[in-house]
């Protein structure tokens, strides 16, 4: 699938940077969830002045605008993934071979009354990640 990250970042009011463009096109072509180290490592050959910092500032930013995932693994390590998908939902991450599902349907829709009713807050977003072994890993393992 081809992506418009230009327009993407455009739509963020951020500028289409070499690092930018670089860091969500890499995310894109991987399979599963990356680290900012595995990220950093992966471009320093495209960009001899890429700074782990600057790698973080940038994953932040794509984050904060719901471009990329961020993935909270157990282990406390972030690790990111970039999910086409711009439905609303969550994803179950397999811990063995990174591999990001997406699960269709949110069973916390509804819950937003009952919550602000309980609390006497509003709900404005939330995050449900699955942690788990895929398929595969789940066979290999038994």
């Amino acid at each position: 699938m081809s992506y418009r990250f230009d327009e993407m970042l455009k739509s963020l009011k951020l500028k289409a940077t070499p690092k930018r463009l670089a860091v969500l096109a890499l995310l894109a072509a991987e399979e599963g969830y990356v680290s900012p180290e595995d990220i950093r490592c992966k471009l320093q050959g495209e960009f001899a002045r890429l700074g782990l910092p600057t790698v973080y500032r940038i994953l932040d930013e794509l984050a904060a605008g719901g471009i990329i995932t961020k993935i909270i693994h157990p282990n406390r390590q972030l690790y990111y993934y970039f999910c086409g998908n711009t439905e609303h939902h969550h994803h179950f991450i397999c811990l063995s071979c990174r591999r990001v599902e997406d699960l269709d349907g949110c069973g916390l829709h509804g819950m937003d009354g009952e919550i602000a009713a309980k609390t006497g807050g509003k709900v404005l977003s939330h995050i449900l990640q699955v942690n788990g072994l895929c398929r595969d890993c789940a066979e290999e393992a038994a």
